[in-house]
């Protein structure tokens, strides 16, 4: 075998193995100096929406999710494309106070894949005078300039109890 053939060989295996190494220990850093800001960039996000909702304004409760066309939003009612028809979705739904209850979130499962991507899954629950609805999502996450937004949100409502 000719000497340079080995040499360019051992080249690429040695920087494959750099290449490991610097994953093994980059990755790791990564994720420990970005993820737990991330995290709590998105819990407040979730905050400041139960916030708004538990003082009746929809519009304030809008501002964790992205202004786009773009946005989606996923029931058992159908999907709902962009910011403004979720925006008349929610005002639909929940035309009054009393409509809209007080919002509790559970059981909040942050993953934060990349820089500027995460899901959340968990639970609600709204209690009303007569009711308690209840159900879980699915949240989709992207960074912008301007912080964490909901680009997609799959919301399932359990059915009512008999």
């Amino acid at each position: 075998m000719r000497p340079w053939i080995r040499l360019s060989t051992r080249m690429v295996i040695a920087a494959c193995g750099l290449a490991v190494m610097l994953g093994i220990t980059v990755l790791p850093v990564f994720a420990q100096t970005h993820a737990p800001t991330d995290t709590q960039a998105i819990k407040n996000v979730l905050n400041q929406q139960v916030a708004a909702w538990d003082r009746g304004d929809i519009g304030a409760f809008m501002d964790g999710y992205w202004k786009s066309n773009d946005l989606e939003f996923v029931n058992a009612a159908g999907i709902f494309q962009g910011w403004q028809d979720v925006l008349k979705r929610y005002q639909h739904s929940y035309p009054n106070r009393a409509a809209m209850g007080k919002l509790m979130f559970s059981g909040l499962e942050i993953h934060v894949l990349c820089p500027d991507t995460a899901y959340v899954v968990g639970r609600f629950r709204l209690d009303r005078e007569k009711d308690h609805p209840q159900g879980v999502f699915t949240l989709i996450f992207h960074k912008f300039p301007d912080g964490w937004r909901i680009v997609n949100d799959h919301t399932t409502e359990f059915p009512a109890p008999r």
